[in-house]
């Protein structure tokens, strides 16, 4: 039995915890880097479904009748997503404004998913109207308080909007620290008229997605999906726990896969500090990990222990955590090796390019929205060619919409599409946080890195137009000219 009174560990998925670094250091270096894969396989007993509760949160400004196809995407995809919910599911839907309102139940509470309370929804959501401002922090902060009184639950919000919210980043930040004990969310945007980096921060604080709706009719199978997601949650929550050395400080655990997302630690003891990770069914993570090292009074050529990294889960119907699986160490070992100090493990190497590639997608789409199309096309190249080196399929379908590649594209170099549509331009500033999984871990050698991300490698400055190009580019995206031999 588990020490909550719940059912055998094998009624929950099973828990791995790798550690990928080069524990080797320059006599020099002060920073560790390592990567930590965290992996969930299926449930290898027959577990009974956790309970689950999703509150699903649509925008009704008024904005939201313009056009009008916005509003009837919102209530056939709210339909379908209640039709999705698993019997037994607590649920409800709430109606976003400057306000927020409950849809279904009339009065503030759950309930559970039946056929007679699924038509109800229904009936209840096709009475939604589009009226009034944008507060999301209050629509989150209704829904907080709903899911709060199920604390064994796995909690989950859908959150759907077309514009800016009307609040204060430090009213919708001071709401989202509330709200990430209790629930994940993961937020839509659709229409022209949003703004991407609120809805990524959402989903960064509450350890979900977010994304761009770039048709109406595409809304009613993503809310199914989320929908479908939900409830095939097993853990309601994991967390990461780091501890520190005499010899170490932690800098930051942030997560690289499948999605970018800072994360916020609690201090739970002297030189430990835990960070919450959202509920989890059978799927990867993987978390990128730094700490100062200190070798000063340390004994060169040997393995220091530097940390330990531990998993631990609420199992559901639990309050506390417990042990997931067996701790990993994090070890430095200073020498004057330079041949075991300069190898850069590949997953350290793989989700430093990523964050390189997210920054290009936004610098463009910033570039873009200013006018200046010459640095997009020069941000978009980079982000072309890392998202080749790097295999990262989702965002490399993003960047196409905006721009034509000439040559190859690993080369780096592209030219704007004439009109890129604003929706095409926000699904790839929301998708820029997308990555793509690691490589395997260190191995005996370097990993070869292309010449347009080498960070030492100088940019190409076009000799017709003067226009400034990442290192390796073929052509100049303003005028065309050869910039290198092909």
């Amino acid at each position: 039995m588990s020490p909550s009174g719940g059912d055998d560990v094998d009624d929950l998925p099973g828990f791995s915890l790798a550690v990928s670094q080069n524990r080797y250091l320059s006599t020099e270096d002060d920073e560790m880097h390592a990567v930590l894969t965290v992996t969930a396989t299926g449930a290898v007993g027959a577990a009974a479904a956790p309970e689950v509760a999703q509150v699903i949160a649509i925008d009704c400004s008024g904005s939201m009748a313009n056009p009008p196809t916005k509003i009837t995407a919102a209530q056939r995809a709210t339909r379908v997503a209640i039709d999705a919910l698993r019997d037994g599911a607590l649920f409800a839907v709430v109606e976003g404004t400057h306000a927020a309102r409950m849809v279904y139940p009339a009065r503030p509470g759950l309930v559970a998913a039946d056929r007679a309370t699924r038509d109800a929804a229904k009936r209840a959501v096709g009475g939604l109207t589009a009226d009034g401002g944008t507060s999301m922090g209050v629509w989150l902060g209704l829904a907080r308080r709903l899911l709060a009184g199920h604390p064994t639950a796995v909690r989950h919000v859908i959150m759907l909007t077309d514009g800016q919210n009307g609040e204060s980043d430090e009213v919708l930040d001071a709401e989202l620290a509330r709200c990430a004990p209790v629930f994940t969310c993961d937020s839509r945007g659709i229409g022209e008229d949003w703004q991407p980096r609120q809805l990524l921060r959402i989903a960064e604080a509450l350890h979900g997605t977010a994304d761009a709706v770039r048709r109406p009719a595409d809304l009613a199978g993503d809310f199914e999906a989320m929908t479908m997601s939900a409830m095939g949650k097993l853990v309601p929550e994991v967390r990461v726990v780091v501890r520190t050395t005499s010899l170490s400080r932690l800098d930051f655990l942030r997560q690289t896969f499948p999605t970018e997302a800072d994360l916020a630690g609690e201090q739970v003891q002297a030189r430990t500090t835990a960070f919450t990770t959202g509920s989890w069914g059978a799927e990867s993570r993987e978390y990128h990990l730094r700490l100062t090292v200190d070798s000063s009074d340390v004994e060169p050529d040997r393995d220091i222990r530097v940390g330990r990294v531990d998993l631990e889960l609420r199992r559901p119907g639990a309050t506390g955590f417990e042990q997931a699986c067996d701790p990993q160490v994090v070890f430095a070992h200073w020498t004057d090796d330079l041949k075991l100090s300069s190898v850069l493990d590949p997953k350290v190497a793989h989700y430093t390019d990523q964050i390189e590639l997210g920054e290009a997608v936004r610098n463009g789409c910033d570039a873009h929205d200013a006018g200046d199309v010459a640095t997009a096309a020069a941000e978009w190249g980079r982000a072309v060619a890392l998202a080749t080196q790097l295999g990262n399929e989702k965002v490399l379908v993003r960047l196409l919409r905006l721009v034509d590649v000439v040559g190859d594209p690993s080369g780096g170099v592209v030219r704007v599409k004439e009109r890129p549509l604003a929706g095409d331009l926000l699904s790839a500033a929301v998708g820029s946080v997308v990555s793509s999984m690691s490589p395997d871990g260190l191995s005996s050698t370097p990993p070869v890195r292309s010449p347009a991300a080498t960070p030492s490698a100088p940019d190409v400055v076009c000799p017709d137009c003067h226009r400034t190009w990442p290192a390796g580019s073929a052509f100049c995206g303003a005028c065309g000219h050869r910039l290198s031999a092909p």
